[in-house]
């Protein structure tokens, strides 16, 4: 429809609090399912959401109009799951040491072949990674909507795209991780694209 906003580009006014609801209205759905596909747990994809928007309206007033208010929050909502997962690495490190010695059941491989899971793969890869290519394939975000989002360059999601499209074909076959093809002929070498994928 000619006349109304891109996404995250309607017009807020940075501490109203009347602006701040409506954003939470319109953005909490798609911030949701992002976290659910970054982390894998609905419920932990819960608690991040809410204490992301926590952080946006403690920071509202502070927010820049130049930067679209979604995106913004999405920024927010990535890092606090990277944080996030981090801490649960380290939570689980002492479960780790507990187990050392007594190997885990493997899974038959021809099962895994046969049963590709993408939120799996997805949490198995950086949060990073898996981040640029929800956004992109999830909720349909350009290179430019990525890059705010998540606070770096056009250039480094670019790369973060390719490295998570590699290694989920790596991860889900070539056939399964169709649906993420990106066909992109970067002009970025490995040494390039490994130093912008990891920004």
């Amino acid at each position: 429809m000619a006349g109304l906003p891109e996404r995250g580009q309607e017009n807020y006014k940075p501490g109203s609090r009347e602006d701040f609801d409506r954003l939470y209205r319109s953005a909490y759905p798609r911030v949701y399912r992002t976290l659910t596909a970054i982390l894998g747990d609905p419920a932990e994809a819960e608690d991040c959401t809410q204490d992301a928007f926590v952080k946006a309206f403690q920071s509202w007033k502070r927010w820049r109009p130049e930067a679209p208010a979604e995106a913004w929050v999405h920024r927010i909502a990535v890092n606090q799951a990277i944080s996030y997962r981090r801490r649960a690495k380290l939570r689980s490190i002492p479960e780790l040491l507990r187990r050392m010695g007594r190997p885990l059941p493997s899974a038959d491989p021809a099962h895994v072949a046969t049963q590709p899971d993408l939120l799996g793969a997805l949490r198995s890869i950086s949060p990073k990674l898996s981040a640029a290519i929800v956004l992109r394939h999830y909720h349909g975000y350009n290179n430019r909507e990525i890059a705010s989002a998540l606070g770096v360059s056009e250039r480094t999601v670019g790369a973060r795209l390719s490295q998570a499209s590699e290694r989920l074909r790596a991860l889900l076959g070539e056939s399964a991780a169709s649906d993420f093809s990106l066909d992109v002929s970067t002009a970025l070498s490995e040494q390039e694209t490994s130093s912008y994928a990891n920004d």
